[in-house]
């Protein structure tokens, strides 16, 4: 028998509570590790199928990735994953750049104690990875870092959107991993190619700075560091094309497994 769903959109299966917000997590993160590619139909019935639910709380996850930008409706096609174009794809990285440091502006001014210790808890631990090599680690490390540093700025609407840009901007730009450093390599522009490894410890050493700036208040120093730190970040993301946009033909495969 299926799962029970109560009028908050929360689906009751095996005595867990799966709520609307969990689905859509779910979606979104399979959207972004590229389980469902751009132009990709999300069709009720199989996604609820896949995560174990009713449609209730599918349907309402669609909506909520349909307001973030992750999912479209088309006529006659119903839900499909968006399909982004290259202006809209650096326009992402543009927005970053402006929003990026006044959050960080506003954590110096607004950040509790409580953040201060998750954030340099965070530095540390991500230093340590970095000059140990353990590249793969860093990712989920460097996203708390930045929700945090996000929620330290006291405005929920504005963290919201640092955390919705870095998925999508992470989404669009998403690329094979990266190949082992070329001596003397050079990106098609002609510019040194960073050495991952080395560039993975300069930007912890950056976040660890940042947060001293947060520490001390001092809004100024914050806001440029975040700019320099995001600059950085953003050059490396503009070295690369945005995905591949090319639409699908196919339902969600609901037995292929989460990347």
């Amino acid at each position: 028998m299926g799962p029970e769903v109560s009028g908050d959109t929360t689906a009751v299966q095996g005595g867990r509570r799966i709520s609307a917000h969990a689905v859509c997590t779910a979606i979104r993160d399979d959207i972004v590790s590229g389980t469902y590619r751009p132009g990709s139909r999300l069709t009720e019935e199989l996604l609820a199928r896949r995560y174990g639910v009713s449609r209730v709380p599918v349907r309402e996850a669609l909506r909520t990735l349909e307001s973030e930008g992750f999912v479209t409706t088309r006529r006659h096609a119903g839900a499909c994953v968006a399909q982004p174009s290259e202006r809209e794809a650096a326009d992402l990285l543009d927005i970053r750049a402006l929003l990026e440091p006044l959050g960080a502006a506003r954590a110096a001014q607004r950040r509790t104690e409580a953040h201060l210790k998750v954030l340099r808890g965070l530095v540390r631990l991500g230093r340590e990875r970095a000059q140990h090599g353990r590249l793969g680690e860093l990712p989920p490390l460097d996203d708390w870092f930045h929700e945090t540093l996000a929620q330290a700025s006291g405005s929920p609407s504005l963290a919201a959107m640092l955390v919705q840009l870095r998925r999508k901007t992470a989404w669009v730009y998403a690329v094979a991993p990266a190949p082992q450093p070329v001596p003397h390599a050079t990106s098609p522009g002609g510019a040194r190619r960073p050495d991952p490894a080395a560039r993975a410890v300069e930007s912890w050493a950056e976040h660890g700075a940042l947060v001293d700036a947060v520490a001390r208040g001092d809004a100024d120093r914050a806001r440029a560091l975040a700019a320099a730190h995001t600059e950085r970040a953003l050059a490396e993301y503009r070295q690369r094309r945005p995905n591949p946009v090319r639409a699908s033909k196919h339902s969600v495969n609901t037995a292929s497994g989460r990347n």
